[in-house]
């Protein structure tokens, strides 16, 4: 007689992480919590079973299956987070103690918790680079201002490999209650990662932008043009003290900047930014030429 260990692939079984972010203070830190949701519609019971999650894109080959609908019960426990470690190339979470996960159960499990992650907040405005390419009809056109939440998973604050999930942002009003701003799913993230929410538009801060000029100055096909084009954009700042808002360019092929209202920063070969700063209740404008090849 000895002992026989059977492996075998089962569906049914998934499991996905979420995570809730509470800012702090002046909204430059933020608490944040993680958990994991299991769900088992496999038909069978595991009892008293070590659960162990995978987090990564392990391939499989998909057969095509029709699940039965079932009506889920929703169970949370508040244990140690899991252990985490290495595994090939993913990252393999064991839960600190065995579980019961019934057939047609969801149940939440404690993934982290982070106290006093430092974060960054900023308003994006981004531009298309389809304008480069062709006259656009005169008049603004409304853009929105994206409102950006930032943070670097280090040591110290954070500092572990993050599943991917959705990260939900809570922020407290001035009777000290939670509301929520917004929320954005983030993907399998390792540490040193920085990661970047998008947490909606802004209500006050807004921005329009039309385009001034238009020249084709050579060519006759898709690889021998040469345009010209000036463009202006207004931000407008409702609140009582002034923002600092970064505007985005995408900026097709070969270009090169023939004048600007303020300097650009070359973030990448098709990206020119600025960093706006728009008075409070008052009105900010930049303008830019740019040759496109």
């Amino acid at each position: 007689q000895g002992e026989l260990e059977l492996s075998y692939l089962t569906g049914g079984l998934g499991w996905k992480a979420d995570y809730v972010a509470n800012l702090v203070g002046e909204g430059t830190r933020m608490d944040l919590s993680g958990w994991v949701t299991l769900t088992n519609s496999s038909g069978i019971a595991y009892r008293d079973a070590q659960v162990q999650l995978v987090a990564g894109e392990v391939n499989r080959v998909r057969e095509p299956v029709v699940s039965p609908m079932a009506r889920a019960v929703v169970m949370a426990e508040a244990a140690a987070p899991p252990a985490e470690e290495s595994l090939a190339e993913y990252h393999l979470y064991t839960l600190p103690r065995a579980t019961d996960i019934q057939n047609n159960q969801t149940k939440q499990v404690s993934l982290l918790t982070a106290p006093g992650v430092p974060v960054t907040r900023e308003l994006v405005a981004r531009g298309q680079p389809m304008p480069y390419r062709t006259e656009t009809a005169a008049g603004w056109t409304q853009q929105p201002v994206e409102s950006r939440l930032s943070f670097l998973n280090q040591d110290g604050s954070l500092g572990v490999p993050l599943p991917a999930g959705v990260v939900r942002v809570y922020a407290q009003d001035s009777r000290g209650s939670a509301q929520f701003v917004g929320e954005d799913r983030i993907g399998h993230t390792p540490k040193g990662e920085t990661l970047t929410l998008k947490l909606g538009e802004s209500f006050d801060v807004t921005a329009r932008r039309k385009q001034t000029s238009f020249r084709k100055l050579s060519g006759t096909g898709a690889y021998d043009y040469a345009y010209e084009a000036g463009f202006e954009l207004q931000l407008k700042n409702a609140k009582p003290e002034p923002v600092e808002v970064k505007v985005l360019e995408s900026i097709p092929a070969d270009w090169r900047m023939l004048s600007e209202s303020q300097p650009h920063t070359k973030e990448s070969a098709n990206l020119a930014s600025w960093r706006v700063l728009v008075p409070a209740e008052g009105a900010e404008t930049l303008t830019w030429q740019v040759e496109v090849r």
